[in-house]
């Protein structure tokens, strides 16, 4: 099977071959790493890394949220999750609040300056992919999307359908 006009078709994309898929898997390699190329320039100058985009990201997507919602959100480890928090509020960019009804829950809130780095972040990864959008239209777009979402594990769409909802 080519990669012409045929496998382009519907039904054809039903009996893809291990080389389409290698091919599909290297495409996301490379589209993962330019999306992610201008936010990893912007942490670089604050000697941040990607776990700290995510916890931005969804701190700021889910204000008040708890550092256990975000563990499973990230599934990452609470180590990891720590050494990642520690440095965002120390540098001020979360506040880290006592929750009301259980004492023991932290609440967590970008300040100004975190939203401040939040925007950059997402301004840079909005750009590029509205311009992919724009490049291939709607019907491509939907595609993508579905694509995506097939992809994940329960776990994963649970939170995902959670952060639509929010927004819908």
């Amino acid at each position: 099977m080519s990669d012409g006009p045929q496998a382009q078709t519907g039904q054809s994309l039903l009996f893809l071959t291990d080389e389409q898929l290698r091919k599909g898997i290297e495409a996301m390699f490379f589209a993962y790493r330019g999306f992610t190329a201008d936010p990893d320039r912007i942490l670089a100058e604050k000697s941040y890394g990607r776990a700290h985009h995510r916890a931005i990201h969804f701190i700021h997507r889910s204000p008040g949220t708890t550092v256990n919602n975000l563990l499973s959100i990230l599934g990452v480890t609470k180590q990891s999750l720590n050494r990642v928090l520690r440095t965002l509020i120390e540098d001020g960019l979360v506040a880290s609040t006592v929750g009301k009804k259980d004492k023991r829950e932290r609440h967590l809130h970008l300040t100004a300056d975190g939203a401040v780095l939040e925007r950059a972040l997402s301004d840079a990864q909005r750009d590029r992919m509205r311009a992919a959008y724009r490049k291939v239209g709607p019907d491509a777009v939907a595609g993508f999307r579905q694509v995506l979402e097939a992809m994940m594990d329960d776990q994963t769409r649970h939170h995902f359908e959670a952060m639509k909802e929010r927004t819908e």
